[in-house]
């Protein structure tokens, strides 16, 4: 028999068991468990925060779809009753999808919760986190939701968890309707948080080096540098060059609003919510250590978070540089 909670309720200075099911107090999972568990995210974990629910996969939807403060996904499964074994197969399917999602799908399933780009939103939850620097998805963790366990799943996700390191879990309810009609949630879990989360921050793959220190590399070293980077066809790098650049060429300091209206004027088929996400795409470039050349051009502040860049501005003494730079890519690109 896999783990259970049970309660007993005191009445009368005797010891009563309560026998209550979610479904006997006519509450079910999609309509009542998953609105309590998204208002209040601490009681799967205390580091998650919820971005989607019913979230569509090549193999059906996730329950729930979490990130983590280390930027980890997050699939979390629920069952009304008992967990039996086959949910870790269903489960780890989910997760071997998301395992190749982008920071775009990822920040539009937010988009479509909350109304907040991916950034944003994490922003807000995780207020002590440098959302910045979080390498989004890098690993994929699971949670189990139920009521109680098949020993067997049980026995599989503490052997996965201990001897091959898989960011697995089960968390088990006991929902209880009192004789005084209160309702309470109380919650276990097959591995303690405390060492669940050790064995996140272990498996953490590792830190791409950043800086704030511009480069000292003389005008043609500088050139060769900016133009190798900017001819990339890398997302990011095409953004900086047709619409990050040549904003800031036009005025002296760019904001990280002025910058956010600019992008969707310049790119009208844009979402909004998703432009928010590409800023911090380019604050990532910007910070990378190896990029100083990058910092040698362009300055910027950290008047509002000490991890969010902004008042963008290109240097005076690069600005004829840097257009030249902009210009010849920009026409080359329109000629092929």
């Amino acid at each position: 028999m896999g783990t259970e909670i049970k309660t007993w309720q005191i009445i009368d200075g005797a010891l009563h068991p309560t026998n209550s099911r979610l479904a006997r107090s006519g509450r079910t999972e999609p309509y009542d468990l998953e609105p309590w568990m998204e208002s209040n995210p601490d009681i799967i974990g205390a580091d998650i925060a919820i971005i989607g629910r019913q979230v569509t996969t090549k193999s059906g939807p996730i329950d729930m779809l979490g990130i983590d403060q280390s930027g980890n996904s997050v699939i979390i499964e629920l069952k009304r009753d008992k967990l039996p074994r086959e949910v870790l197969a269903q489960a780890v399917d989910y997760a071997s999808d998301v395992a190749s999602w982008t920071i775009d799908r990822f920040s539009e399933i937010c988009s479509e919760t909350h109304g907040q780009s991916l950034e944003e939103y994490l922003a807000d939850v995780f207020e002590d986190v440098d959302v910045e620097s979080l390498n989004i998805n890098d690993t994929q963790r699971i949670i189990l939701v139920g009521f109680s366990i098949e020993s067997s799943l049980e026995r599989m996700i503490a052997w996965l968890s201990e001897n091959f390191g898989v960011s697995i879990n089960a968390v088990l309810f006991h929902y209880v309707n009192t004789t005084s009609g209160d309702e309470l949630l109380a919650r276990t879990s097959i591995i303690s948080e405390e060492i669940e989360q050790e064995r996140v921050k272990k498996r953490k793959k590792f830190t791409i080096p950043s800086s704030d220190e511009p480069g000292a590399y003389d005008e043609q070293t500088l050139r060769e540098k900016l133009t190798a980077y900017l001819s990339r066809k890398r997302v990011t790098n095409q953004r900086i060059l047709h619409v990050f650049l040549p904003t800031l060429l036009e005025k002296e300091a760019v904001t990280r609003s002025e910058l956010k209206a600019e992008y969707q004027k310049r790119l009208p088929d844009s979402e909004a919510p998703k432009v928010g996400y590409y800023l911090t795409g380019i604050s990532v470039q910007l910070g990378r250590e190896h990029n100083d050349f990058l910092r040698q051009v362009i300055s910027y502040e950290y008047p509002n978070h000490p991890w969010e860049k902004d008042k963008f501005a290109i240097r005076d003494e690069y600005r004829q540089l840097v257009e030249d730079v902009v210009t010849k890519l920009r026409n080359d690109h329109r000629e092929s």
